[in-house]
C-alpha cells in the first residue's frame, strides 16, 4: 500500500471512526434506555421487526452498492440507476410487508410485532437512497462528508427513540427512531452536497445487475446469518428469551459495528483502487494492516467487554441471564470482525463467488448447529455462533491463501501473540479492581472500570505494537501535510 494510499485510508478511518462513534454511540445510549424500561417480551418484539426489516434492506439493495466503488464508468450515472433499481425495490418489499406484517409476525412467534413490522417497514425506499449516497462518498474517499447524514440521522433516531422510550411508549420508540433515522440520512446527504438523483442507463443496469447475481445472494445469506439466531430463538423459545439473547448481542455488536465495519468500509475502496491501479501485488500488505488493525482494536474491546459481561445485571436483575451468552458473544464478534476485513479484499479481487461460497457454508453450518441446540436455550445458540463463526475464520484464511492474498502466517501468528500480551495487563487490573473494590453499584460506576480496562489494554499494545504505532503515525503525517 503505497503512503499516498495509505494516508488517505488513515483519514478516511479517523473520520469513519468519528462518524460511527456518534451514530453507533447513541446507539448503546438506546439499548440501555431500553433495556431500563421495556421487557424481555418487549425487547423482544422489537428485536424481531427489526430483523425481519434488516433482511428487507439487503434484498433491496442486494450488495450493489459495492459496485459503484469498483465501476470504469461514469461512477455518477451508475450511482443514479443503482438508485432507481434500489429504491424501486424497497418500494415494492416495504408493501409486501405491511400487507404480511400478521403472518410473519406469527411465524416468528410474536403475534404482537405485527404493528411494528409495518412501522418499520415503511423506512425500506429511504434507506435505499442513503445506502447510494454512503457508497458514492465511499467511492470519492470522502469519509468526511458522511458525518451529517450518518451520524446526524442517527442522533436525531435514537433522541426520538428516548423521547417515546421514557414517556412510555413501549417497544414503538424504537421502531419510531428507526423510521426517523431513514427518512433523516437522504435529506441530510442532499444537504451535504450528494444529493440521490435517479438515472437510467442500460448499460449500467447490466453491470448493477451482473453484481447483484453473483455478490446479492451472499449478501443476502449475510444478512440472513446476523438474524438467524434471533429467528430461531422467537420460533422455539419466544420473545422473552429474544429479549434477553438480543441484548447481549446488541451489546456485542458494538465493537464490530464501530471498528470492524469502519476499517471495513475505508478497506474496500482502497482494495479497489489498488486493483484498478494493477498494483495487486500490494493488496497482501494492504490485507496485513488492516487486518492487524481490525484485531488489536476489536480484541481490546471484545476483552473488555467479557470481563464485565456480569455487569449487565445493573440494567435489571431480570438481564442476568443475558451474562453467559454476552461472554460467548465476544468470541463471535472477534471472530466476524476478522471475516468482515477479509472478505472486503476477496471481493475487491473479483473472486465475489468465493465470498459468496464462503458465506453459504457459514448459514449452512450455523443452521444446521441451531436445529440441534436451539431448544436447549440461549447460551447454546451463542456457543453455536462461536463455532460456525470461528470454522468460517480458518476456511477463509486457507482461501485467502489459495488466492494469493494472504500475508505471511508467521505475521499473523505475531499479530495474535502480541494481542494475547496486550491483554494480560488489562486481565491484571481487572482481577485487582474486583479484590481491592468489588463491583461497581452504578452504570457510571461500570463505565469508569471499562476505561481504565482500555487504558491497560491500549498500554500494553503499545509495548507489543510498536512498529505497527510507528507505521501508523508516519502515514498519519503523510495524510497531514497533503
Amino acid at each position: 500500500m503505497t503512503a499516498g494510499i495509505g494516508s488517505h485510508a488513515v483519514r478516511g478511518t479517523l473520520w469513519l471512526g468519528l462518524v460511527n462513534l456518534v451514530s453507533k454511540g447513541s446507539q448503546v445510549v438506546v439499548t440501555l434506555v431500553l433495556a431500563a424500561t421495556l421487557t424481555e417480551g418487549g425487547l423482544g418484539s422489537v428485536a424481531l421487526a427489526v430483523a425481519v426489516v434488516n433482511i428487507g434492506q439487503v434484498i433491496q439493495a442486494m450488495g450493489v452498492y459495492d459496485v459503484i466503488g469498483r465501476t470504469e464508468r461514469d461512477p455518477d450515472r451508475l450511482a443514479g440507476t443503482v438508485l432507481t433499481l434500489s429504491v424501486g425495490t424497497g418500494l415494492a418489499l416495504a408493501a409486501v410487508l405491511v400487507a404480511a406484517a400478521a403472518p410473519v409476525a406469527a411465524l416468528l412467534g410474536a403475534p404482537d410485532a405485527a404493528p411494528l413490522v409495518r412501522l418499520a417497514a415503511v423506512s425500506l425506499p429511504f434507506t435505499a437512497a442513503g445506502g447510494v449516497q454512503m457508497a458514492v462518498m465511499h467511492r470519492r474517499l470522502d469519509f468526511r462528508r458522511r458525518l451529517l447524514p450518518d451520524a446526524g440521522s442517527a442522533v436525531l433516531g435514537a433522541a426520538v427513540t428516548v423521547v417515546l422510550a421514557v414517556t412510555g411508549a413501549g417497544p414503538v420508540a424504537l421502531v419510531a427512531g428507526l423510521l426517523c433515522t431513514a427518512v433523516a440520512q437522504p435529506v441530510l446527504g442532499a444537504v451535504v452536497g450528494v444529493p440521490p438523483r435517479p438515472a437510467w442507463d442500460a448499460g449500467a443496469a447490466r453491470e448493477a445487475l451482473g453484481w447483484i447475481a453473483v455478490v446479492g445472494p451472499a449478501a443476502l445469506v449475510a444478512i440472513v446469518l446476523v438474524n438467524v439466531d434471533y429467528l430461531a430463538i422467537g420460533h422455539v423459545l419466544g420473545p422473552a428469551a429474544v429479549g434477553v439473547y438480543s441484548l447481549a448481542y446488541r451489546i456485542a455488536w458494538v465493537p464490530y459495528i464501530m471498528v470492524a465495519i469502519v476499517l471495513a468500509a475505508v478497506a474496500f475502496p482502497v482494495y479497489t483502487k489498488l486493483v484498478r491501479d494493477g498494483d495487486r501485488a500490494a493488496l497482501p500488505a494492504a490485507t496485513a494492516r488492516f487486518t492487524r488493525a481490525t484485531l488489536v482494536v476489536t480484541a481490546g474491546l471484545y476483552l473488555v467487554i467479557a470481563l464485565l459481561a456480569d455487569r449487565v445485571v445493573l440494567l435489571g436483575d431480570r438481564w442476568a441471564p443475558a451474562t453467559p451468552v454476552l461472554v460467548l458473544l465476544c468470541a463471535y464478534g472477534l471472530a466476524i470482525s476478522l471475516l468482515q476485513s477479509w472478505y472486503q479484499v476477496i471481493k475487491a479481487a473479483g473472486q465475489a463467488r468465493c465470498y459468496l461460497l464462503l458465506e453459504v457454508t457459514h448459514l449452512v453450518s450455523l443452521g444446521a448447529a441451531l436445529v440441534l441446540v436451539t431448544r436447549h436455550g440461549m447460551v447454546a445458540v451463542a456457543a453455536a455462533q462461536v463455532a460456525a463463526a470461528w470454522l468460517l475464520v480458518v476456511l477463509t484464511w486457507c482461501v485467502l491463501t489459495r488466492l494469493a492474498l494472504a500475508f505471511p502466517t508467521a505475521e499473523l501468528a505475531a499479530m495474535t501473540a502480541a494481542v494475547l500480551g496486550a491483554a494480560v495487563p488489562c486481565v491484571a487490573v481487572a482481577v485487582l479492581a474486583d479484590r481491592l473494590f468489588g463491583p461497581p453499584g452504578t452504570v457510571a460506576g461500570v463505565l469508569a472500570e471499562a476505561l481504565a480496562l482500555v487504558v491497560a489494554y491500549a498500554g500494553g499494545s503499545l509495548l507489543t505494537q510498536r512498529a505497527a504505532v510507528r507505521e501508523l503515525r508516519a502515514l498519519t503525517l503523510a495524510g497531514g501535510g497533503r
